[in-house]
C-alpha cells in the first residue's frame, strides 16, 4: 500500500518499486486506488499514469467506466480483488513470487481492500439517493450534513463532511439502516505493508503548484473541452479538481494563470482533508517523499514477497 495526499510522489514511487522488484524476478503489478482515474478520458486532469509506463508495468484500476457511468467503492473492491487473484495466479503459474502495489489517495478504496469492508452488505436505494442528491443541490450540503448528524451521529463522525458524495452515501445508508455499526471487516487474507508519503508543508505547496501548472501545460483545457462536448459537466466524475477551472478558461471567466492558481489552492485544501483521513490509519510507515523513499519502500516490498 502506498498512500498519501495528492502530489506527494506516490505514482513515481510505485513505478520505482515495481521496476526494482521485477528486475529480481518478482511479479509486481500496480493497482490504482484513485476514485477519478477509473473514468475513461480523464487523463491529464487526474494525473493518470502515461501509456508508456502502463506498457512497462501492468496497471489495474484505470479506465474502467465512462464518466457518465456510476462507480462505487463496491465496484472498486470487486475489481481490485479480481486483480489481486489474477496477479497471484500469474506468480503461481511461473512458480515465482508476487507483489501487488495498491497506490492512491482515495483512502476509502485503500482501506476497503487492505483492511476490509463488507461493502456488499451496505444498503442502497437509487430513489433515496436521488432524493438526497436533490436536497444537496437545492438546499445545500449543510442541510444534508445536519440530517446525517441527527440520524447517525456515529456514522457522521467517520466521514469527510465536506465531501458531497461521501455525505450523500452516508445519509443513504443512515436512512436505510440507521446508525447501526458497520459490517465486520473482510480484510485482505495475506501480508500487507502500508507506506505513507508526506512532505513538509512548504515543499508540498510547491509540488502542488507545480503539478497544477504542468497539467494545464499538458493540455488540460483541451481535454476538458472534449469532455464537456460529450458529457454533462454536472456529472460526479468532473468533481476532479481542474476541470471546472479549465471550463472557466474556455468560457472567458478566468485567465489561464488565475485557473492554475485556483486549481492549486483547491488541491491544497483537498490535500489537507486527505491528510486528516490518513492520520486515522494505523500501522502506516510515514516517509518524507522529498528525502528519497525508495529504499525503505523496497525493503517493505521484499519482506512481503520473501515471507
Amino acid at each position: 500500500m502506498i498512500a498519501g495526499a495528492t502530489a506527494t510522489g506516490k505514482t513515481g514511487l510505485s513505478l520505482e518499486v515495481a521496476r526494482a522488484l521485477r528486475a529480481e524476478g518478482v511479479v509486481a503489478e500496480i493497482i490504482s486506488a484513485d476514485s477519478r482515474q477509473v473514468y475513461r478520458g480523464l487523463d491529464v486532469g487526474t494525473a493518470k499514469v502515461p501509456p508508456e509506463a502502463r506498457a512497462e508495468i501492468p496497471h489495474h484500476g484505470l479506465d474502467l467506466v465512462e464518466p457518465d457511468e456510476p462507480f462505487s467503492v463496491a465496484n472498486f473492491v470487486r475489481h481490485a480483488r479480481a486483480a489481486l487473484a489474477a496477479i497471484a495466479g500469474r506468480a503461481a503459474a511461473g512458480r515465482g513470487k508476487a507483489l501487488a502495489i495498491l497506490v492512491g489517495g482515495t483512502g476509502l478504496y485503500l482501506r476497503a481492500v487492505a483492511r476490509g469492508l463488507d461493502v456488499e452488505s451496505l444498503p442502497a436505494d437509487p430513489d433515496v439517493r436521488a432524493g438526497i442528491e436533490a436536497t444537496i443541490v437545492g438546499e445545500g450540503l449543510h442541510v444534508a450534513v445536519a440530517r446525517l448528524r441527527s440520524l447517525a451521529p456515529t456514522l457522521a463522525s467517520r466521514i469527510d463532511l465536506a465531501n458531497p458524495r461521501r455525505v450523500a452515501r452516508a445519509l443513504e445508508i443512515a436512512e436505510l439502516r440507521g446508525d447501526a455499526p458497520p459490517p465486520p471487516p473482510l480484510g485482505y487474507p495475506g501480508p500487507v505493508a502500508w507506506i505513507g508519503l508526506r512532505l513538509p508543508a512548504d515543499v508540498h505547496r510547491r509540488w502542488i503548484e507545480r503539478r497544477a501548472r504542468e497539467q494545464f501545460e499538458a493540455g488540460l483545457v483541451d481535454e476538458a473541452r472534449i469532455l464537456r462536448e460529450r458529457y454533462d459537466p454536472a456529472l460526479p466524475a468532473f468533481s476532479a479538481i481542474g476541470y471546472r477551472e479549465a471550463w472557466a478558461v474556455l468560457d472567458g471567466e478566468l485567465t489561464l494563470e488565475a485557473a492554475i492558481a485556483l486549481a492549486a489552492r483547491r488541491n491544497l485544501q483537498f490535500a489537507k482533508r486527505q491528510a486528516t483521513w490518513f492520520r486515522s490509519e494505523p500501522d502506516v510507515e510515514w516517509l518524507d517523499a522529498s528525502s528519497g523513499a525508495l529504499p525503505r519502500a523496497l525493503v517493505a516490498g521484499r519482506s512481503l514477497v520473501t515471507g
